[in-house]
């Protein structure tokens, strides 16, 4: 392993460690506020991002395209309004990640504006606000264990969540992986147009610059 494949991997996890510790600390810090001491008997209701990071999750972070943290363990039935909590605490997560990459946005314009041009860190920023919109969009899809799909069945008439609930644990996170093999073995880009281009347009607007050119300032 060459110094260029190192200095990559550091920097994936060095964009992402912030992204996925804020995204699962709002889901433990909401849920405990709505009443479910689970998060806190379990230690997740915490900045420190060791107690976030999946083993599994953080090397495929390093080695491939995808990475998780490990889910908030969280029992609804100690919500005070169980409906209600349920949305907010799987919205809260995504929520997240979206006002991160606003951050970051704002930071970069900051920067630009006072002609501060420190590559690297411009560069760690932008790549903060592409990964942090990413997260964002990805976990609202309403599949597999992703914050999307507690939303959705929240939402939905009693009969059709129940089907919908039924469906999702038995096919949910086969569809997902469908999903992912479609766009990265058989190189039909879904997840570009569903999710990397909103992301880069969202993130390009705010920031006012093209994110991948500032993200490339990391390589120069």
């Amino acid at each position: 392993m060459g110094s260029v494949w190192i200095y990559e991997r550091l920097i994936r996890l060095l964009a992402l460690l912030p992204a996925l510790t804020l995204h699962e600390f709002a889901h433990a810090y909401c849920a405990h506020r709505c009443g479910d001491p689970t998060p806190a008997a379990h230690g997740r209701v915490t900045l420190n991002p060791l107690a976030h990071l999946d083993p599994m999750g953080t090397l495929m972070i390093l080695f491939s395209f995808v990475g998780w943290a490990k889910p908030v363990p969280i029992n609804p039935a100690n919500f005070r309004h169980p409906s209600r909590d349920t949305i907010l605490t799987s919205a809260v997560g995504p929520l997240s990640n979206l006002a991160q990459g606003a951050v970051w946005c704002m930071a970069i314009r900051m920067l630009l504006a006072l002609r501060i041009y420190n590559e690297f860190v411009i560069g760690i920023l932008a790549m903060m606000v592409l990964i942090n919109f990413c997260l964002c969009i990805f976990n609202l899809l309403p599949l597999g264990p992703l914050d999307g799909h507690h939303i959705l069945e929240y939402k939905l008439p009693y009969r059709m969540a129940s089907k919908y609930r039924a469906w999702n644990r038995q096919y949910g996170f086969v569809a997902l992986f469908a999903i992912f093999f479609v766009s990265h073995v058989l190189k039909v880009p879904i997840l570009q147009y569903v999710i990397l281009l909103p992301s880069w347009l969202l993130g390009s607007l705010l920031a006012g610059r093209d994110i991948y050119d500032l993200i490339h300032l990391l390589y120069l």
